[in-house]
């Protein structure tokens, strides 16, 4: 038998659920193979089964294959238009206990960069995050907090000292930050979509995914936004076919559910 990289694929998806298909094949397998390079195994069966044995070796595929790269406010322009356009529409449509969902969220960065934006708008104890990703590892960084000087360096100065705390070259974030985001798994390829949303954000995300997949991502997120919801997605991105997905263009990163 040969163990390439189709055997590769349907192995990863009984381990994990994760659906490499998915994923832009070119760069994905070149992610795998230079991790299996790294730790100098013979092949993608010997690497599966070290997946099914070591825990530190599956935990380090996990955490490589669903990239992480994060950074609070990240691309301040669009957060400006948020805060100054985007939330205000939605406090007039909906009120102020907005629904707000942060998909594929990675170490936090992007949902208490909502919590914050939303801060100016909405008393703190009034804001609920919910933030998903598929990732546990990522998940349990986003719950320590912690984060380095790079990461927060586009956060507004009046957040900065508000909110961080420096420890030793870390950064760590208020703990009444952290109580208004709820964090939970979640995979955008295969698990039921939360409902009855008033704000998602999903950004440089569906960049590695094929345009099936994204399209079809889309799509649930368009069902589950309210109408007159909006989406918000990454400078990298554009839904090109918005329309048929379900929504109008607002501006270029943020798209509406008509109502």
């Amino acid at each position: 038998m040969t163990y390439d990289y189709e055997y590769f694929k349907k192995e990863i998806m009984a381990l994990t659920t994760i659906d490499l298909n998915s994923y832009k094949e070119k760069q994905m397998k070149r992610r795998i193979d230079t991790l299996i390079d790294k730790h100098q195994i013979s092949g993608y069966d010997s690497y599966v089964k070290a997946l099914k044995t070591d825990k530190e070796l599956f935990d380090e595929f996990i955490n490589y294959i669903t990239i992480n790269v994060s950074e609070f406010y990240r691309n301040p322009e669009q957060w400006k238009l948020l805060d100054e356009n985007v939330i205000p529409e939605l406090i007039q449509k909906f009120g102020k206990n907005l629904k707000v969902w942060s998909a594929a969220c990675s170490t936090g960065d992007e949902p208490y960069s909502l919590v914050m934006a939303l801060s100016r708008h909405i008393p703190l104890n009034q804001i609920k995050i919910y933030a998903t990703d598929l990732d546990k590892q990522v998940i349990a960084k986003a719950k320590t907090g912690l984060y380095s000087a790079k990461s927060i360096a586009a956060v507004p100065d009046d957040f900065k000292k508000k909110y961080f705390t420096q420890v030793g070259p870390s950064y760590k974030i208020a703990d009444e930050i952290k109580a208004r985001v709820e964090f939970k798994e979640h995979n955008l390829l295969k698990d039921t979509y939360p409902t009855d949303y008033d704000l998602i954000v999903c950004r440089n995300v569906l960049i590695y995914f094929t345009e099936e997949a994204k399209d079809e991502v889309y799509r649930k997120f368009c069902a589950s936004l309210k109408k007159g919801g909006i989406l918000f997605i990454g400078s990298t991105e554009q839904i090109i076919s918005h329309k048929d997905v379900g929504f109008d263009r607002k501006s270029s990163f943020f798209y509406v559910k008509p109502m």
